[in-house]
């Protein structure tokens, strides 16, 4: 026997069929069989010479230990039972199923169980039977040392198992990191990597992941099944009562379910037709969690019933590295986003300094940065003037559209400006359809617009106008997205203050320049003044001279010039 166990160290079948086939042989016993013990119940794993309509019964029956069995009275604590007679015994005459099946198919009349056991737990049993009465003190002696060995056989198998486990998932996590690693940005690639690895070592049959959004859950990854499976599932997921969705919501990290169909949070609901049509029963999924902040789940299932073991819960393992891409994803996207945010607000300066009073080029700038960066289809920029809201410059709408926008909307009542008026920091309206208002019907109509993003333009808290960003789908704006707007917003205040201060420069610099020219003209006649009365005082009295210079007229000395030529 334990050459037997040193050549099959991994593979048990060999061990147990050996040591069935000797111990019925030394024991005169007709036929025999090996159980293990899993969860509630045995389940046999070996057999040698059994009747094949007694096999037939234990392919398609896993019997329960009924009360007064042998194998009741191994769980309570029995070393070994011996039953001497099988049909004169109070299973039998209760009608328990497998002792009528031993007896009737199997043609047994007594029987030896003698338990495996480990740690002084119960792991299994041997049970040979035999046609005539009573086993021996000597064969129940044999029986046990040939269950002692069949135990030292399942804990060598156990710990290579374990063994090669521990390689299999420490290579399996060192794959997924080397994917991590390659895609520190990219999520795709490392997800599907995590599920071919959980599928793979805890033998399910298909699995999935989602991620959380605060509201619903969305599924990122899947594995194991055709889209025509995968969209009864849904792609966008809200947490339905008692479901295993709501369970992580509230706090769980652990869920395992052994079959899903007798499930009472699905039983009744209309979730069983989808898992009966999917395939769904053993399931088992672990929470993604970031310092206790959900982050979704990763989910595998099996076709059958069978339950997940402890050890194939080393989906926590997994679990843990789709948190650690998760994370790293984010810091890239952040660091990525905040370069992307500062590259844009550099662009937009370098517009407004070589164009501090041509605000368009400016608003066209800030627009397709925003736009761009918020992820938004369109939008547009404008300019509050007391009673109408009238668009300045826009990005990607129709020609149509944009002359009707420059001619102005009333600012009272509009759906975007009023509660900026009224000191809203922004408006987010997540269907302009629903709005029951004239703008935005017209505006839903002529673009299609739906989703709305509207950010004020404010100097001393007086609005100046608006920025707009839309989206022709249903699908809200980020508060990353809506803190980008509100700093372009700022950057267009800037501008239009630029803007006015330079109007105001300009309209100085004239004002000045008007009046120096009017200095100018002032001095030179002043100077024009004091050379005529410098030439009169040669020939007459100062006072003289000043009157007729101040006069303006020196008409009055035509006649006295003609005089004085004529003395002179």
């Amino acid at each position: 026997m334990l050459g037997v166990i040193n050549s099959s160290p991994g593979s048990l079948a060999p061990v147990f069929e050996a040591i069935l086939e000797k111990a019925m042989r030394l024991c005169e016993a007709s036929f025999g069989s090996l159980w293990t013990l899993g969860g509630d119940r045995f389940r046999p794993v070996a057999h040698y010479g059994l009747p094949p309509l007694y096999v037939e019964y234990l392919c398609r029956e896993v019997p329960a230990a009924s009360p007064g069995t042998g194998r009741a009275r191994l769980l309570a604590g029995e070393r070994y039972a011996q039953i001497l007679d099988l049909a004169d015994d109070e299973p039998y005459r209760n009608g328990e199923p497998h002792r009528r099946a031993l007896v009737d198919l199997g043609g047994a009349r007594t029987a030896l169980l003698v338990s495996l056991r480990r740690d002084d737990a119960v792991v299994g049993f041997i049970m040979i039977y035999r046609q005539q009465v009573r086993f021996t003190d000597k064969q129940i002696a044999l029986l046990q040392n040939f269950a002692a060995q069949a135990v030292i056989a399942m804990e060598n198998a156990r710990l290579l198992t374990e063994t090669r486990v521990a390689l299999e998932q420490q290579t399996a996590t060192a794959e997924v990191l080397g994917v991590i690693n390659s895609s520190p940005s990219d999520l795709t690639p490392v997800f599907d990597a995590m599920l071919e690895k959980a599928l793979r070592l805890c033998e399910a049959g298909f699995g999935t992941l989602l991620t959380w959004d605060g509201e619903c859950f969305n599924r990122v990854a899947s594995r194991g099944l055709s889209p025509e499976l995968i969209l009864p599932l849904g792609q966008r997921q809200k947490p339905a009562p008692g479901s295993v969705a709501e369970r992580f919501v509230l706090g769980q990290n652990i869920i395992a379910i052994p079959d899903l169909t007798e499930d009472a949070a699905y039983r009744s609901s209309r979730a069983l037709q989808t898992i009966r049509c999917v395939g769904m029963r053993s399931y088992v999924s672990v929470a993604l969690r970031m310092d206790a902040q959900l982050l979704g789940y990763i989910a595998i299932f099996r076709r059958e019933v069978r339950p997940f073991t402890e050890k194939q819960i080393a989906l926590q393992n997994f679990a843990a590295q789709a948190v650690i891409a998760m994370e790293n994803a984010r810091l890239l996207t952040e660091t990525r986003e905040a370069l992307e945010q500062q590259t844009a607000t550099a662009e937009v300066l370098q517009v407004i300094n070589p164009s501090p009073g041509d605000l368009t080029p400016v608003f066209d700038a800030i627009l397709q940065k925003a736009h761009s960066l918020c992820g938004a289809e369109n939008g547009g920029l404008a300019l509050y003037d007391g009673e109408k809201i009238r668009t300045v410059a826009a990005h990607a709408y129709s020609n149509a559209f944009l002359e009707r926008a420059r001619e102005g909307f009333p600012a009272s009542g509009h759906p975007v400006v009023q509660p900026l008026l009224d000191g809203a920091q922004f408006v987010h309206i997540p269907d302009l359809a629903e709005f029951n208002h004239p703008v935005a019907r017209e505006v839903f109509e002529s673009t299609g617009v739906r989703t709305v993003l509207g950010v004020p333009l404010r100097r001393d808290n007086a609005l100046l106008g608006v920025i707009t960003s839309v989206r022709r789908e249903i699908r809200l704006f980020t508060d990353k997205q809506i803190a980008l707007l509100q700093n372009f917003a700022a950057q267009a205040v800037i501008a239009m203050e630029n803007g006015r201060l330079l109007g105001e420069l300009r309209q100085r610099t004239e004002e000045v320049s008007e009046l120096n020219r009017g200095l100018e003209t002032r001095v030179a006649e002043q100077v024009e003044e004091l050379g005529r009365v410098g030439r009169l005082k040669r020939f007459l009295a100062p006072q003289l001279a000043e009157l007729i210079v101040s006069q303006g007229d020196e008409k009055i000395l035509e006649s006295h010039r003609r005089e004085i030529v004529v003395v002179f």
